[in-house]
């Protein structure tokens, strides 16, 4: 499960563009990742250049 990084975010978007089924919503000041359209393709966790995304188990959320 991919989940942002606590206060990491800079809300530039850079996810939102490489999202291939639209997982991700940008707000002003938090981004929401929807767990049932993501398909863990990881593209959002290569493409954030501030790191703000990771690969977590469904238990820590």
């Amino acid at each position: 499960m991919i989940a942002p990084k606590e206060g990491l975010c800079d809300f530039c978007g850079c996810c939102v563009a490489v999202c291939p089924t639209d997982a991700i919503e940008l707000f002003e000041s938090h981004i929401a990742i929807i767990h049932e359209k993501c398909i863990e393709c990881q593209n959002c966790i290569e493409i954030c250049p501030l790191t703000a995304l990771e690969e977590t188990d469904a238990e820590e959320l």
